[in-house]
C-alpha cells in the first residue's frame, strides 16, 4: 500500500489544510509513514507569511535532498501546497527544482473527511481566503478572495464530529467575524493588475469590504447553532479583527460561555499612521474600544494579539505609540514579527524597506519584553 507523510509549517489554518489532504490520501487507500524518511509521497505545506517561513521550507527541502543523496537512495514524491503558491507554478519550479508537483492551498477542499490526530478538539475552517488586502499580507494572494463555506455544510461537519465524540471546536478562517456578511465589489485585483503605479489612498479601507448586517451578524448566529449542540463544550475562533467585531459579537462572547475567553485581537501596530499605510482600516481608537467593551462586557475575558514591528516607514515616534499601546492593554500573550516585505504585496510594491534589520530586532526585543515577559506561565492554551 503505498505511503504519505505531511509536513507542515504554519498557521493553524496550514494545520486543518494538512488534516484534509490527509483524508484525501488516505480516501484513496494510501496509509500515513511514521516520518518523511519513509513514504513514497512527501506532501510539504508551506508558509509565506514572512520570508523566515519561506526560508525554513526551502531547508527542509535542502536536507531531505542531502538525506536521500548520501544514502544513495531514491527520495519520495515531493508535493508543495500551502501559501508558496503564490509565487506560481513557474517560479517555484524555477526556485525549487527538487518540488514534483505543486497543489495550489485553494484546491484543498471538503472532499473528504479531514484525518484529526486530536480526539477531543478539531479545527473546522468556516471560511477560506481573505478580502482585507492588508498591504503587507500575502494571504488574498495565496489563498485567493474569501469565500463562506455555507452554514449547512459547516453544521453537518460539527454533527460529524459530536458523533465522533469530539468536545471542543476552533472555528477558522483568516477573518472569522466577516463569516457570512454580504461583501462590496471593489474591483482590487482589476487595479492590481492595470495600473502598477497605484498609491495607498487607491487601496480600499477594510471596513468598507462588507455591508452592516441589518440583523443578528451571521457569525453570532454561527456561533448559536454550534452551541446548540450539548455534546460541545468548548467553542474557540481565530482570527478576528476590528472593523467588524460588531457590538452584538461583543454580547454573544460574554454572554455564551461555552465560548472560550480568551479572544485573539490582533493590532498590528498602536500608530494610526502605520496602520493606515498598512491599511487595516481601522484607527488605534478603535482598537481600545473593541477591547474595553470585551472587558466592560466580561472581566473573564482575556485578549492576546499580534504586532508587527519595523513596517515599512515605521518612526522611532510611531513604534512607541506601539509601546505605549503594550503597556496599557495588558494583552495576555503577543505574537510580535519582524516586518518582512513579501513580493507582490501592496507594501513591497509602493513602501521602500526603509528599516535596518538591527533596529528591527531592537523593536521587537522592546515589544516582546514588556508583552510576554511576565505573562509566559499564564499565557491561554492556543491550539
Amino acid at each position: 500500500m503505498p505511503s504519505y507523510y505531511i509536513h507542515t509549517f504554519g498557521c493553524q489554518s496550514n494545520k486543518s489544510d494538512s488534516e484534509r489532504i490527509a483524508g484525501d490520501y488516505q480516501a484513496r487507500g494510501y496509509t500515513e509513514a511514521d516520518n518523511w524518511r519513509n513514504c513514497d509521497e512527501l506532501v510539504v505545506n508551506t508558509c509565506a507569511i514572512r520570508q523566515r517561513a519561506e526560508d525554513r521550507a526551502r531547508g527542509f527541502l535542502h536536507n531531505v535532498v542531502v538525506y536521500f543523496s548520501e544514502l544513495g537512495q531514491q527520495r519520495p514524491k515531493i508535493i508543495l501546497t500551502g501559501c508558496m503558491t503564490h509565487h506560481g507554478e513557474q517560479k517555484l519550479y524555477e526556485m525549487l527544482p527538487v518540488v514534483d508537483e505543486i497543489l495550489p492551498i485553494n484546491e484543498v477542499g471538503f472532499n473528504s473527511a479531514a484525518v484529526r490526530k486530536d480526539k477531543k478538539h478539531a479545527w473546522v475552517p468556516i471560511s477560506t481566503g481573505c478580502n482585507s488586502f492588508c498591504t503587507y499580507c500575502i494571504v488574498p494572494y495565496s489563498r485567493g478572495r474569501e469565500q463562506s463555506r455555507s452554514k449547512e455544510s459547516i453544521l453537518t461537519e460539527v454533527q460529524s464530529l459530536v458523533d465522533q465524540g469530539f468536545e471542543e471546536v476552533t472555528l477558522l478562517g483568516m477573518n472569522v467575524n466577516s463569516w457570512g456578511l454580504e461583501k462590496v465589489g471593489i474591483g482590487f485585483r482589476k487595479l492590481m493588475m492595470e495600473n502598477k503605479n497605484y498609491k495607498r489612498e487607491d487601496l480600499p479601507d477594510n471596513q468598507s469590504q462588507y455591508l452592516t448586517p441589518t440583523d443578528t451578524p451571521p457569525f453570532v448566529q454561527l456561533l448559536r447553532d454550534i452551541s446548540a449542540f450539548p455534546e460541545i463544550k468548548k467553542i474557540r475562533f481565530m482570527t478576528s479583527n476590528p472593523w467588524d467585531f460588531h457590538d452584538e459579537l461583543i454580547a454573544e462572547v460574554a454572554t455564551n460561555k461555552k465560548i472560550d475567553r480568551y479572544v485573539h485581537l490582533p493590532v498590528q501596530s498602536g500608530s494610526n499612521g502605520v496602520l493606515y499605510r498598512m491599511n487595516r482600516g481601522y484607527t488605534k481608537e478603535r482598537y481600545i474600544e473593541v477591547v474595553e467593551k470585551l472587558r466592560a462586557a466580561d472581566p473573564e475575558i482575556v485578549i492576546g494579539t499580534d504586532i508587527i514591528v519595523g513596517f515599512a516607514g515605521e518612526t522611532e515616534a510611531e513604534f512607541e505609540e506601539t509601546v505605549d499601546l503594550a503597556k496599557k492593554m495588558d494583552w495576555k500573550v503577543g505574537f510580535v514579527a519582524i516586518y518582512s516585505p513579501r513580493p507582490g504585496t501592496a507594501s513591497w510594491r509602493i513602501y521602500p524597506d526603509d528599516i535596518p534589520h538591527q533596529e528591527k530586532k531592537r523593536r521587537w526585543e522592546v515589544l516582546d519584553q514588556i508583552i510576554n515577559k511576565d505573562n509566559l506561565s499564564n499565557r491561554p492554551i492556543v491550539i
